[in-house]
């Protein structure tokens, strides 16, 4: 991987991230108040399943490249999803 394409896929996960984050927050307003503990492991959770969420981003996106939006909302939601589960004890 050359040092453009690395600085890419950081660039690429550093917007899923925060895409995920806000719609995490807007979803479940209760996070606001949830404790340390509880963010972490939401956190943790979201970042477990970052991997495999943006390797189908990539994959779909190169197969779809018109859907690119679609794609990257799909991923966003991949993670919203991760969080949701340990937020709500699942």
């Amino acid at each position: 991987m050359t040092p453009t394409q690395a600085s890419n896929l950081e660039t690429l996960g550093n917007q899923l991230g925060t895409a995920a984050l806000t719609t995490l927050i807007r979803l479940c307003p209760e996070i606001r108040t949830a404790s340390a503990a509880t963010l972490d492991a939401v956190c943790a959770a979201m970042r477990a399943k970052s991997g495999e969420a943006i390797d189908e981003l990539l994959e779909d996106g190169k197969a779809c490249p018109w859907m690119a939006e679609t794609i990257f909302a799909s991923a966003v939601m991949t993670l919203v999803n991760a969080g949701i589960k340990v937020l709500s004890g699942n």
